[in-house]
């Protein structure tokens, strides 16, 4: 069926995938160039729904579809402590693991609730949270032309603080306040008609907003804390990511970025702009079921700017975000249960069967198109035909003044008029 409908409908992609491709190219170029400017986001949470592991894509999940993306992310390092002028050997783990329920409302939105379930926090005493924040996401996209290649919207989101600990050190920035945010998003598909068979292209840009007036950094009692908020933290974000499907196989490579627009106190863990790098491969073990694996490697972010005083232990001789980080993760579709029973046929036939509308619309815009070439055809060929006949009376015209002229000549040279 899908060949069916390639081999059908290719025709009239040819010449609009051209003109998209360059633009899609130039759009990637254009956010390639401008990651490596910025910084990414050491904290950027997975992506439980469609598309790339950290960068949203602008494809909503189908109506009535649930998924669940769970993940585990690890860095580990051994550093020397100095805590009340004594130094100690110390090894940190930055170990997190969460889960996300991603949920197709309808055809422009998708909701998801994903709740950290572990997080480590490197700041004494049992030194995790059990469990942590919990974000919310409502996602409003799948906006474009029926048939585009081009996907465009926009990502609420929202961080609700049940964590017990915050401000951690190599991870992104928080505090124990609601914070919020709203990102853009954009996609690209080399193949309109089936997105996630083809090369993609995925940008996010995005503000978050951390509410943080008057919270206080440190362990200190507030009468001695003197590293309290005194302006709102605000941050940029953004990421750009690239998808190579096979048949078994994703490989995709993806940047983060952020950089602070207000930074917050110097007594902050984490208040540097940093960027990372993550290469991926997922791994399509059923229809239903993916496995996947990403290696964030850090592009800038090496700088600590932190002051160490009273309440806050440091670390000595590490920046502020880990070098590498490696993350295992696996998406499931939950609903619809006739996943895990219809056979590939009967999953394309109604796959086709949900872009009926679509097709319909594809071949309605050929059919007119032949149908202008046609008339067009005719246009041309009537002028040719009018052509003809201007250049027939062109050359009569030429003729008979021609033949008047040799008259008049013979007239005034004296020749007998005729007798009557």
């Amino acid at each position: 069926m899908k060949q069916f409908l390639s081999q059908r409908l290719s025709p009239m992609w040819s010449s609009r995938r051209r003109a998209l491709d360059v633009a899609g190219t130039a759009m990637g170029l254009l956010c390639f160039a401008l990651s490596l400017s910025l910084s990414a986001p050491a904290g950027a949470q997975p992506n439980g729904g469609r598309g790339p592991s950290f960068v949203r894509a602008a494809w909503n999940l189908e109506p009535g579809y649930l998924m669940l993306g769970a993940h585990t992310r690890f860095n580990g390092k051994v550093a020397e402590t100095t805590r009340s002028g004594v130094t100690l050997a110390t090894t940190y783990w930055v170990v997190q693991g969460g889960f996300s329920l991603n949920y197709g409302l309808s055809r422009h939105f998708e909701a998801a609730i994903a709740p950290m379930l572990y997080q480590d926090t490197n700041r004494g005493g049992k030194g995790f949270d059990l469990p942590h924040d919990l974000y919310l996401r409502l996602k409003i996209g799948s906006f474009g032309a029926r048939g585009s290649a081009m996907n465009y919207g926009v990502e609420l989101a929202g961080r609700v603080p049940t964590g017990k600990t915050h401000n951690i050190p190599y991870e992104s920035y928080t505090v124990d306040k609601f914070s919020f945010g709203l990102t853009a998003l954009a996609s690209y598909a080399h193949d309109p008609l089936y997105p996630e068979d083809g090369l993609s292209l995925h940008f996010n840009l995005g503000y978050w907003n951390h509410n943080d007036v008057g919270e206080k950094l440190s362990n200190l009692p507030l009468a001695q804390d003197t590293s309290l908020v005194k302006q709102m933290t605000q941050e940029f974000t953004y990421g750009a990511a690239v998808i190579f499907p096979s048949e078994k196989f994703n490989f995709r490579f993806e940047i983060m970025g952020s950089g602070f627009l207000t930074a917050p106190p110097v007594s902050a863990y984490s208040r540097e702009p940093v960027a990372y790098f993550s290469p991926g491969v997922s791994y399509k073990a059923y229809r239903w079921m993916t496995l996947d694996f990403n290696s964030d490697i850090r592009l800038s972010g090496e700088n600590n700017t932190t002051v160490y005083g009273k309440g806050l232990s440091e670390i000595s001789g590490l920046p502020n975000y880990p070098s590498w980080r490696a993350m295992l993760g696996m998406k499931l579709t939950l609903l619809p249960t006739s996943l895990y029973s219809s056979s590939e046929r009967e999953l394309l036939m109604r796959k086709a069967e949900s872009r009926r509308e679509l097709f319909e619309q594809i071949i309605k815009e050929q059919r007119e198109t032949e149908a202008a070439e046609t008339e067009l055809e005719r246009i041309k060929d009537e002028r040719r035909k009018a052509e003809r006949e201007l250049d027939r009376l062109r050359r009569i015209l030429e003729g008979e003044a021609k033949r008047q002229q040799q008259e008049s000549t013979g007239g005034e040279n004296g020749d007998n008029p005729p007798q009557e």
